[in-house]
């Protein structure tokens, strides 16, 4: 399947399912490299609109990293780790705290 039909069916699969986020974070996670501003624009509206989707913390606090916006993946990672602890997800919780602290020595924040 080429990477024009998987962004056809995932924009699909939003039209079809709208409050279903894992649609708009598999289209976000397809297009960022093609569309960097589209991914912008699905990743917050998943942090907003789906705070409790817990999948969308580590990718986004990444691509957002990569794009320079440091102060906004530090928040993201601070929200991914409150989410995943008051959900009681130790393996999410760990994950989202070695990501941080090697971001935050990365960028000499620790």
């Amino acid at each position: 399947m080429s990477n024009l039909e998987r962004l056809r069916l995932l924009r699909e699969f939003i039209k079809e399912e709208p409050k279903n986020p894992f649609n708009y974070y598999a289209l976000a996670l397809e297009i960022r490299e093609i569309d960097p501003n589209e991914s912008i624009n699905l990743f917050d509206f998943l942090l907003l609109n789906h705070p409790d989707y817990l999948p969308v913390y580590f990718p986004s606090a990444h691509f957002f990293f990569e794009l320079g916006q440091i102060g906004k993946a530090k928040e993201i990672f601070e929200k991914g780790i409150f989410t995943a602890k008051s959900q009681g997800d130790q393996k999410a919780q760990k994950e989202l705290q070695n990501a941080f602290q090697n971001f935050l020595y990365e960028n000499d924040m620790d």
